[in-house]
């Protein structure tokens, strides 16, 4: 399977796809993630019977919650609404878009007291790898001081009953939208995930923790989210060649960067995202090494799609490669920005260094960005990481070749070359000759509408000839046909005579009796 834009590998302007019909021009040569046909086509091409990174996934559509139950212990519960006191108004799942649907789990910590906690604990999980991604949208309508904590159940000979293991504190104070989370989990044995809502202080404000569109799967989480609000109307009403920046971002080995998107396009690509990634330092940095050797950095703009298996998120790649020189000049291109950069002012005031960036123009089209759920209640969301390579530059070692062992009697082996089947075979008609399961055969040339075949390729076939072959065909068809019904005819004409003739005769012979 191919998967390349359409202007992928081009000799020229026009692109390399090109359909028959010009309404799927611009639907085939995305550089978007796998459809769900895709996917379909490859598990029946593989005979893939699940996904091998896919652990679970929840919208809280269906009454039975995907098999998620109440923790024991719990003095509150989760319960499955579609509109919470004190909000939100809607799930983010279809944003209110669709009536009789559109559920989430709520803990209202308006009705509960205080210290109370509700657990929701998700069904049975059984890992394949040792790290696992937990990705969820949180809306915090409660006090300040309530919570939510995420744990594991873990299940193993010694503990069949579970055991309860704290991975992480969700922090935030309240707002009014659902925000995405990340938590990464190392987990090895049978599992179950835990959502943990706790009422800190006394109150009855109405309100509480939401939670929707879970999913769980055996991935490194991103590291970063950059989330751009009314992303549309930046889209509509930002100039062409004019960009907006990330905040910066501090990668776990102590390198900043930040992503460049341009909403309108640069000059040259109107109707395009563009993206682009800039290394960043800020005075007082060390511990880097310059120019910094084989990052990565991804570049993903989200599919918002509730279930992690159908969303055709948008991604691209940028590596440092410490050995680029910019244009036109000596320095390293992916060198300390405090060196090759310039000295920028974040919108809080602080100041950095800012090195050149690297990407694409054609990062998106906006006909794609405004299909499918990239944006959603208005917003998008990147996510962004930087990931060492330098292990995939490493040349790997070749394999040892198999020795015969020693032995005591000195012997000689004669080496042939191997014998050539085509040497003899001669392909007519410009024909290539191969080599098929040891024997030699030819693969002779095809053209639109002709052909050449035959063990050389010494026969040429063609359209006219077939149509000539049906059409003789029919028409041989159509006279046996004729013949047969002409036949038929003539000799139920005879029958029917000779049996109108003896009845003739009987009649006469009636007639003299009755006059005698």
């Amino acid at each position: 399977m191919m998967h390349y834009s359409r202007n992928a590998f081009r000799n020229g302007t026009e692109p390399t796809i090109v359909t028959k019909i010009p309404a799927f021009s611009d639907v085939i040569g995305q550089r978007m993630e796998f459809s769900d046909s895709d996917l379909l086509k490859l598990h029946r091409l593989y005979n893939c019977t699940q996904g091998s990174t896919f652990l679970d996934s929840c919208d809280f559509e269906r009454e039975n919650i995907c098999g998620m139950i109440q923790g024991q212990g719990a003095k509150a519960d989760w319960v499955r609404v579609a509109k919470a006191d004190g909000g939100p108004n809607t799930d983010y799942s279809n944003m209110g878009k669709c009536t009789g649907s559109g559920y989430f789990m709520h803990f209202s910590t308006g009705t509960a007291n205080t210290g109370d906690t509700a657990l929701l604990e998700s069904r049975l999980l059984y890992p394949k790898r040792g790290y696992q991604c937990l990705q969820f949208f949180y809306y915090n309508s409660a006090g300040p001081s309530d919570s939510l904590k995420i744990h594991v159940r873990e299940y193993d000979t010694a503990n069949p009953n579970g055991k309860l293991r704290f991975i992480k504190t969700i922090d935030g104070s309240p707002q009014d939208l659902w925000q995405l989370h990340h938590v990464s989990l190392d987990v090895k044995t049978k599992f179950r995930v835990v959502f943990q809502g706790t009422k800190e202080v006394s109150g009855t404000l109405a309100g509480g923790l939401s939670l929707d569109d879970i999913n769980l799967s055996e991935t490194t989480c991103p590291e970063f989210i950059w989330r751009v609000k009314n992303f549309s109307h930046v889209m509509e009403n930002t100039p062409t060649n004019t960009s907006i920046f990330s905040p910066p971002f501090t990668s776990k080995e102590g390198y900043a960067f930040q992503m460049e998107l341009y909403p309108s396009g640069k000059a040259g690509s109107p109707g395009e995202l563009s993206a682009y990634a800039h290394l960043v330092a800020r005075e007082g940095d060390t511990g880097q090494k310059w120019p910094c050797p084989w990052k990565q950095i991804t570049m993903m703009l989200l599919d918002q799609h509730p279930h992690i298996q159908k969303r055709m998120s948008n991604q691209r790649s940028v590596t440092t490669d410490p050995n680029m020189k910019a244009t036109d000049s000596d320095r390293f291109f992916w060198d300390d920005p405090r060196k090759v950069g310039v000295e920028v002012t974040h919108t809080d005031g602080s100041k950095y260094f800012r090195g050149p960036g690297s990407g694409t123009a054609a990062y998106l089209t906006h006909l794609r960005a405004k299909s499918r759920d990239f944006i959603k209640g208005g917003d998008a969301i990147f996510l962004l990481t930087m990931e060492d390579v330098y292990h995939l530059t490493v040349t790997q070692p070749l394999p040892s070749t198999t020795q015969q062992p020693v032995t005591t009697a000195v012997t000689t082996t004669v080496t042939t070359a191997p014998i050539n089947v085509c040497l003899n075979v001669q392909c007519l008609n410009n024909g290539v000759c191969v080599v098929d399961e040891g024997k030699a055969a030819c693969r002779c040339v095809v053209g639109d509408d002709w052909w050449y075949y035959g063990d050389s390729c010494q026969y040429k076939g063609s359209i006219m000839d077939k149509t000539t072959l049906a059409l003789a065909s029919s028409l041989s068809v159509l006279g046996v046909m004729l013949l047969v019904t002409a036949v038929s005819v003539i000799c139920l004409k005879k029958k029917y005579k000779k049996h109108a003739n003896n009845n003739s005769v009987v009649m006469e012979n009636l007639s003299a009796i009755q006059k005698a």
